[in-house]
């Protein structure tokens, strides 16, 4: 690894959608000490709070100065929009969007991966913890750090998609899903649970999830 380059893991949480969030991220250097930096964001969404953590890093990023980026991150709706893969067609994360689109100007090469939550672990645990803090209370068991969303085991009524490019985006991922699960021989690395949270991610961008028409 370069002094120019470094390796960077960015995550963002909400306790409720939306609901109190923070976002993380760590950038690692060859020959530097391990940088970690993690904030409250007040109420926001865990979408908001994934696209903040990314911005704040870029930021960091260019301050350091670093030239080459490898980032990762668990949000595979961030990602994809970002990677031009997905449209951005929620208000509240186009100026986010154009923002984090502007930064990655500022650097030589920047790519953007997704990866299980497994291996963003540090990220996620540095989001509770200021969770945590900001809300004057120690992390349970019950805790979750992403978005609330209804159990996979409950028997509320599906969420009717008519826009076809939504439609479109969860096949994609059921997809993807499929095929990781079929070259792990089974479920593998990659859980229901983490799949769930993806398309519930999807919904949510769309605006399905309010009752608003995407666009």
């Amino acid at each position: 690894m370069q002094r120019s380059h470094a390796i960077i893991h960015i995550d963002g949480a909400a306790r409720g959608n939306p609901g109190p969030a923070a976002y993380a991220y760590t950038i690692e250097r060859r020959g530097e000490p391990l940088l970690e930096h993690a904030e409250p964001i007040g109420e926001a969404t865990n979408n908001v709070a994934e696209y903040t953590a990314l911005i704040r890093a870029l930021e960091k990023a260019a301050e350091l100065p670093l030239k080459r980026l490898d980032i990762s991150s668990d949000s595979e709706l961030l990602v994809r929009q970002m990677n031009g893969e997905y449209r951005v067609k929620n208000a509240d994360l186009q100026d986010l969007y154009a923002q984090a689109q502007h930064l990655l100007r500022s650097f030589d090469s920047v790519t953007l991966k997704h990866v299980r939550r497994e291996a963003n672990r540090r990220t996620d645990e540095l989001c509770n913890r200021v969770l945590d803090a900001s809300m004057g209370r120690e992390r349970g068991p019950g805790v979750a750090g992403k978005s609330a969303r209804p159990s996979t085991s409950g028997r509320s009524k599906p969420v009717a998609i008519s826009d076809e490019r939504v439609r479109a985006d969860c096949i994609a991922c059921l997809h993807s899903a499929a095929k990781e699960w079929a070259a792990s021989g089974g479920l593998g690395r990659l859980q229901p649970d983490h799949v769930w949270e993806q398309l519930w991610s999807i919904l949510q961008e769309s605006g399905l999830l309010k009752g608003q028409k995407s666009h």
